[in-house]
């Protein structure tokens, strides 16, 4: 919705699908994980702890930093 133009700001989307801005904004930032750790998710490979709630949080940006922070397991790679 912000990509097609739709909405021009996090709170305009927030606003429309009637849920928090802040909210919005965590969870839009699960874009932004690692494609290693995207596919470990999709195929059931994530590290039990790895949970909804804990990428909810501040997370770094750079994928490797991500796979050392969220993974820990070099077999994945």
């Amino acid at each position: 919705m912000l990509e097609s133009g739709r909405y021009s700001t996090l709170r305009e989307l927030a606003r429309a699908e009637k849920i928090n801005e802040s909210y919005l904004a965590r969870v839009l930032r699960l874009t932004l994980l690692s494609p290693s750790i995207t596919e470990a998710i999709l195929s059931g490979r994530q590290p039990n702890e790895l949970e909804l709630a804990r990428l909810l949080m501040p997370f770094p940006i750079e994928w490797k930093k991500q796979e050392d922070l969220f993974l820990r397991i070099a077999s994945l790679q």
